[in-house]
């Protein structure tokens, strides 16, 4: 009987844990390139108005996630020229991505922008609190030298169309995930994705958008973050 009782014990736990782990169905399924996902998103943070459409394209390699930004619907391309690698271009226009490696709510993530001119932004984050709490610690770690370690991107704009496009590469090592393909596949990962506009007048007042909605004007709630599996 004690046999019998220990053995539907350990079966009770193994389906508690299996039931855990797959709780969070992916948002996004993301495949090995050439092939690709897309998220996308067309509504104001946090007011869920028009927002002009603005879309990610994912794939990895063994060695880097690729990303394809895409923003539509653009008129002013406002930057701050004098501004340079890890600068706050967060002030005017950019795009950007959340990414970290896990299925759980992040403590620590790379946060990645670009601006329309190709100047980028990339700092590992402190966010403890996950919500960036006030009174509580958050940070910024920097990556430097982006290019010398394969964070590389181009961008082209095209005015007639009101658009602008960023082709990027994060090296999956900042991760500690670089691998073959076949390893990858199945790892989970938390990301979002956003979008800043303003122009002339409207600076330093911001239009903002998101793939997935904190439900407030900040960026740095990872329980929002999207679950994104790779296939």
């Amino acid at each position: 009987m004690m046999l019998w009782s220990a053995t539907v014990a350990l079966l009770g736990l193994f389906t508690t844990l299996q039931v855990e782990a797959t709780s969070h169905r992916p948002d996004l399924r993301v495949p090995a390139c050439p092939r690709k996902a897309t998220a996308s998103f067309d509504k104001t943070l946090p007011d869920n108005k028009p927002f002009p459409k603005t879309s990610v394209d994912l794939c990895y390699t063994n060695s880097a996630l690729k990303l394809v930004f895409t923003a539509t619907g653009e008129s002013k391309y406002y930057v701050d020229e004098k501004q340079g690698t890890n600068d706050e271009i967060w002030r005017y226009e950019v795009m950007e991505a959340f990414i970290s490696r896990g299925s759980e709510d992040p403590a620590t993530y790379l946060e990645f922008e670009i601006n329309p001119k190709n100047v980028t932004y990339q700092a590992f984050v402190y966010n403890p609190t996950r919500v960036r709490a006030e009174n509580a610690p958050f940070d910024h770690f920097f990556v430097s030298d982006p290019i010398g370690d394969g964070l590389v991107a181009k961008t082209t704009t095209d005015a007639a169309k009101k658009l602008w496009v960023s082709d990027v590469t994060i090296p999956l090592a900042l991760f500690n995930a670089e691998s073959d393909v076949f390893r990858l596949r199945g790892s989970q990962w938390r990301m979002n994705f956003f979008r800043t506009i303003t122009n002339e007048t409207l600076y330093p007042d911001q239009i903002l958008g998101a793939w997935k909605s904190p439900g407030k004007a900040s960026f740095h709630i990872t329980p929002a973050f999207g679950h994104i599996t790779f296939i």
